[in-house]
């Protein structure tokens, strides 16, 4: 056998079918070639064992050479003289070596028999071997084909059962989410004295629910998924720690709103089916929250509907399209906020409308590349035009990382845990990092899929040994999906908890600010 060829770099994605196919074939190659090495040996052993026999037997065959016959004639006429030969005498002389003869061509068959014998014993492992292997990668050919075809069902739009009752899209006509409502505010205040059991807020805070989701159709890279499952963990977690609601949304409620856009629908949707939610908080599912202690500050809310991470100087004086960004921001649920959402849709619709809008954007906003609108550009153009009616009710929040960008926050971490600690929710230990860039989900992104998905793997296990800290364990390293045990368990596990508890930290924390 030649060197073994040298280990493959780890690569995000699984092997793709023509991969295994080349795999099946060389095993099957292989296996063939120990199969004819097999007889061959077989063979050799066979043909050793009757070499010998078949020589003897050419020997007693073989005519006599002339020193032998002078000397059998000299021994004839020697003898002649005393008696003649007679036929009897002759047969007795050669009995013998025709029944050795005899004997050792019996031995010879039966040697070829056994030989024979063992030959179709060693084909019959071999090519038994072979089709019970042949049988098991045909079952896995089946079972990836299979998968595929269910794919790319599923990736598809056509589905015979059910027709297609969508209104055609009118280019010429403005873009509506819905019906036009006026008068939000005062039915939502009637709602919730008529409902007391549904307050808008819990524990003495506002109720908030988070909103995030993903396309409603498998990823393009199958790890994706596996990405995406740790993004909605890592959420539910910080919900789960701190009161929040969550809603994790994998429809298109209007197609025309898709990619970017897809959350203005549910948003508004939202509100208006949940009037006891007092904030809506949207969050993209490639950002992560990575300060699992950290709480908004709402009370500083008081007097806005919209919260934002962004900067002034760069909205107002630079015109950047990245002044602010949508990957994670709050809504309140008031007659306002639909009024922002009227008036941010009609942006958005896929096309023509899409197409023709991105070419205004990129034409006011400073830095912005020429592609169709996207959500976070409509808006600041919104709030740039706009600012009279707008921006009097809209939080720019700068004081902690609401979103944090996350190529200059993930190689930082073990920086972090060294000299901070959560709770902090700035530079110093951020709150959210968001993979602006990444499409872990998508087949193609700004940056290349091993470090992004080595980056996320570093945020989640960052966020996660938060939470495993309370029960006592911790990842191996920030690559690792393995943990450790930090600490023994003990009779008096609720020291543990005042020790250790988010949620006593978080109220702590709260009260420290206040």
């Amino acid at each position: 056998m030649g060197p073994m060829p040298e280990r493959p770099k780890l690569r995000p994605c699984v092997s793709s079918p023509s991969e295994q196919t080349n795999d099946f074939v060389s095993k099957a190659r292989s296996e063939e070639t120990n199969t004819l090495c097999s007889l061959a040996s077989t063979l050799y052993l066979c043909s050793i064992s009757q070499t010998k026999p078949f020589a003897d037997s050419l020997q007693l065959n073989s005519p006599k050479s002339p020193a032998n016959m002078g000397q059998e004639n000299h021994h004839k006429r020697s003898t002649s003289g005393a008696s003649l030969p007679t036929s009897n005498a002759r047969g007795r002389a050669t009995a013998l070596p025709r029944g050795r003869q005899i004997q050792k061509t019996f031995n010879n068959i039966k040697i070829t028999i056994l030989c024979g014998f063992v030959t179709i014993l060693v084909l019959r492992g071999t090519i038994g071997v072979n089709l019970g292997s042949s049988d098991a990668d045909a079952v896995n050919q089946n079972l990836i084909e299979e998968t595929n075809r269910i794919l790319a069902e599923i990736r598809s739009d056509a589905d015979p059962s059910d027709p297609d009752d969508q209104q055609p899209f009118n280019p010429n006509a403005t873009f509506s989410l819905g019906p036009k409502i006026d008068n939000w505010d005062q039915e939502r205040q009637n709602w919730l004295r008529q409902n007391p059991e549904y307050p808008n807020s819990v524990r003495g805070k506002p109720r908030i629910l988070l909103l995030t989701g993903s396309p409603p159709k498998p990823c393009d890279n199958p790890i994706g998924d596996h990405y995406l499952l740790k993004s909605i963990k890592n959420k539910i977690d910080y919900c789960r720690l701190h009161g929040i609601e969550i809603v994790y949304n994998l429809a298109h409620l209007d197609v025309e709103l898709a990619g970017y856009w897809a959350k203005l629908p549910m948003i508004r949707r939202l509100m208006l089916s949940h009037p006891e939610v007092e904030w809506i908080w949207w969050m993209d599912s490639d950002a992560f929250f990575t300060d699992m202690v950290f709480e908004l500050p709402m009370s500083k809310y008081d007097a806005y509907n919209l919260v934002l991470h962004g900067y002034p100087d760069l909205l107002f004086d630079q015109k950047s399209w990245i002044a602010v960004n949508t990957g994670s921001f709050l809504f309140r649920n008031c007659q306002w906020s639909l009024d922002l959402l009227d008036d941010w849709a009609p942006m958005g619709p896929k096309g023509p409308v899409r197409e023709e809008a991105g070419k205004i954007l990129t034409a006011n906003l400073k830095g912005r590349p020429a592609f169709e609108a996207d959500d976070q550009s409509a808006l600041i153009y919104l709030l740039l035009s706009k600012k009279e009616k707008w921006m009097d009710k809209v939080f720019l929040e700068n004081s902690f990382y609401l979103h944090g960008y996350w190529a200059g926050l993930v190689d930082r971490y073990e920086e972090m845990i060294e000299k901070y600690h959560p709770g902090l929710g700035d530079e110093r230990w951020p709150f959210v990092t968001h993979f602006v860039g990444c499409k872990p989900c998508g087949s193609y992104g700004d940056y290349p899929v091993e470090r992004c998905l080595s980056s996320m793997e570093r945020a989640y296990n960052f966020a996660d040994n938060q939470v495993l800290k309370l029960y006592g364990f911790r990842h191996r390293g920030l690559l690792s999906p393995k943990i450790k045990r930090i600490r023994n368990e003990t009779v008096t596990p609720l020291e543990f908890v005042d020790q250790f508890d988010i949620r006593r930290h978080s109220s702590e924390s709260k009260e420290v600010k206040s």
